[in-house]
């Protein structure tokens, strides 16, 4: 669950998945592999999380929208509103998700 928080509220400020997955892997695997978290749960937590500032400044939508000829203040209402439906309901899928699977620790070759 601290993944997912941190991951979602850093996507406010960094909206980049692929970028910044490349330079926080190294300490949030090794954060998981400290708690004993499940590093596969790990990695599709941070990317769910991550997902949902895509909700608050929505820049995949500006291309859709320069085509219906609408502003993004035109929508950003109803995007965030569903932010706020959404983000409680996917830290709690996270959290729950996480008990899930046990942990097996990595094992190099």
């Amino acid at each position: 669950p601290a993944v997912a928080v941190y991951s979602a509220v850093l996507g406010i400020f960094i909206p980049s998945g692929g970028g910044k997955w490349l330079v926080e892997a190294p300490y949030v695997m090794q954060a998981a592999i400290d708690v004993k978290a499940h590093l596969g749960w790990t990695v599709q937590i941070y990317n769910a999380a991550e997902a949902l500032p895509n909700l608050i400044n929505p820049f995949w939508m500006i291309p859709v929208l320069g085509l219906v000829s609408l502003r993004p203040r035109d929508v950003v209402g109803f995007t965030f509103l569903q932010f706020l439906i959404n983000a409680p309901l996917v830290l709690f899928m996270t959290w729950l998700f996480s008990k899930t699977l046990q942990y097996i620790p990595p094992v190099l070759p």
